[in-house]
């Protein structure tokens, strides 16, 4: 639990971009370790668990070896401009229903789609 906002873990969806999946790929999990990414160390760290609600969209790892932070922060070719315009509709689809629906519902309905 959240205890500054009094928000019970189950009830928080992190969202976060993901340089292991391939670009565009949505992925919605209910635990897991960080993988290396500095904000899901600090949302662990904070919550004092690595079983919280996730929605993982996938950015690849499409990068030069010590351009990562220039990758991330970059900008988007046309492909993955096109393909992120077409991916923000479920992105919300996603979220809207981790609301309404819960975790599990919307892991069944959307992950592998």
């Amino acid at each position: 639990m959240d205890a500054k906002r009094k928000i019970s873990v189950e009830n928080l969806l992190i969202v976060t971009d993901d340089l292991n999946i391939d670009f565009g790929t949505l992925r919605i999990k209910a635990k897991g370790s960080d993988g290396g990414h500095n904000g899901l160390k600090d949302i662990q760290e904070k919550l004092g668990t690595n079983v919280y609600p996730r929605f993982r969209f996938g950015i690849s790892g499409n990068f030069s070896k010590g351009r990562q932070v220039d990758y991330v922060l970059g900008e988007w070719n046309k492909e993955e401009t096109s393909l992120l315009i077409e991916r923000l509709p479920t992105s919300a689809k996603i979220i809207t229903s981790f609301g309404i629906e819960g975790l599990a519902n919307t892991m069944n309905t959307f992950n592998g789609k």
